[in-house]
């Protein structure tokens, strides 16, 4: 497949490593004002980077936009002319909905909106996937892209606000989680580097754990809690300082904040 990454920021350069790292592209574009921070890649050969938008649209078939919102739709203006019926838009930017792409670019072109998070980059990304009419054509192509690098799911447009809290910003919400368990093994007598160690594989278990089973997660939870045991002990003492509360909070404050930003 020929790639191109319009706007090689954290994102799209989280995506381009993903793709590069899972030989997923034939060739591939990167684009960015400054081109300097991404030079390197050139080292990859099939790997093209440079400031001209246009340059990377013609000589591709899949365009992935990670730009900022701001400069979106500029952006697809200044390429519009360039598009035809080989060329698949993706677009990555949280809040600029399926409806303003087509008013930019028109109905008629094969448009995917796709959320991924950073993990992207290490082949582990929850990706959520939606598309306009035509762009249904194209969800098989473009789950097969994301699925090279982690998982994707297909869900309505409508949840892609909720999907951004939950897999965007949920990447910090499990290291902020994991930074905790962290710093309670410190406590128990670990070294700081022998504590996030512990933390990092039993996380990856856990989530191991309900990918292979596709057990609910109180079945395993199950599995570790005995009768007047320490695990119940920890478990009910952190459902008392909140734990699932908090988060869930949390989760829907996120919410609150990406749709009041959306509405404005």
């Amino acid at each position: 497949m020929k790639i191109a990454i319009i706007g090689t920021g954290n994102l799209g350069l989280s995506i381009a490593k993903g793709i590069l790292h899972s030989n997923g592209a034939t060739s591939m574009y990167l684009t960015k004002r400054n081109i300097a921070e991404i030079e390197d890649y050139k080292k990859y050969g099939n790997v093209t980077v440079t400031t001209d938008n246009r340059e990377a649209v013609s000589k591709s078939d899949i365009l992935i936009f990670a730009v900022q919102p701001g400069h979106f739709a500029k952006i697809l203006v200044d390429i519009k002319d360039l598009l035809t019926e080989k060329h698949v838009v993706i677009s990555t930017i949280t809040g600029f909905g399926i409806d303003k792409i087509e008013e930019l670019i028109g109905s008629d072109n094969y448009i995917v909106r796709s959320m991924p998070n950073t993990a992207i980059s290490v082949g582990k990304s929850m990706t959520c996937i939606c598309s306009n009419q035509q762009g249904k054509k194209r969800i098989d192509l473009t789950k097969a892209i994301f699925n090279r690098m982690g998982h994707s799911m297909e869900i309505p447009e409508s949840q892609m606000q909720a999907a951004t809290v939950i897999c965007a910003s949920g990447i910090a919400f499990w290291m902020r989680l994991i930074r905790a368990t962290t710093q309670g093994a410190i406590q128990l007598g670990f070294d700081a580097k022998e504590a996030q160690e512990l933390a990092m594989y039993t996380c990856s278990g856990a989530t191991n754990l309900l990918i292979e089973s596709g057990n609910h997660p109180e079945e395993e939870i199950d599995r570790v809690t005995t009768p007047m045991g320490c695990t119940i002990q920890g478990l009910n003492e952190m459902e008392i300082q909140g734990l699932s509360s908090s988060l869930i909070q949390g989760i829907v404050a996120s919410f609150d904040k990406i749709t009041d930003f959306k509405t404005r």
